[in-house]
């Protein structure tokens, strides 16, 4: 399994939400990029790292019952799922631009939501196949290390 698949699997780790999310296309963003020509590497790269952002998000969303991150991970993940050319993804997203701005307005985040939001922006950021590998090995790494219970305990008190 690659680090991207890894990555997929603990943002979506019911059967539920894998079944939904985990599609051939969202599952195949990262092997589409390795085996694109030439000409089309640059949409595939997009298609890699909307599945990386979708699943940081998708992090987020269930760390801190984050309503907002979780509709924009959908629309991520909507683009990547839809989407025929980078053009294409930037329209869909735009539609949404609002919500992305919500993700961050009146949001309580502790140190874990913070690294979240650190390495989805630096997602967006990452121009170049090696920068986005890098954050999505070290996605993979904070996601193992998520605690996701922590936040039910302190609900329960």
């Amino acid at each position: 399994m690659t680090s991207y698949e890894t990555l997929l699997h603990l943002a979506f780790r019911t059967p539920a939400d894998q079944q939904h999310y985990l599609t051939p296309a969202v599952l195949g963003a990262y092997t589409g990029f390795e085996q694109a020509a030439p000409r089309e590497q640059g949409f595939r790269f997009e298609q890699w790292r909307l599945g990386v952002a979708t699943s940081l998000l998708r992090l987020l969303a269930d760390l801190g019952d984050h309503d907002e991150a979780r509709r924009a991970a959908d629309v991520l993940h909507r683009a990547l799922s839809t989407a025929r050319s980078p053009e294409d993804i930037d329209k869909q997203i735009h539609k949404e631009s609002k919500l992305f701005d919500q993700v961050y307005t009146n949001l309580y985040v502790n140190d874990e939501g913070e690294a979240l939001l650190d390495l989805f922006a630096r997602t967006l950021d990452a121009d170049a196949p090696d920068l986005l590998a890098q954050v999505n090995d070290e996605a993979v790494d904070l996601a193992r290390e998520l605690d996701f219970e922590a936040r039910n305990d302190d609900e329960d008190e």
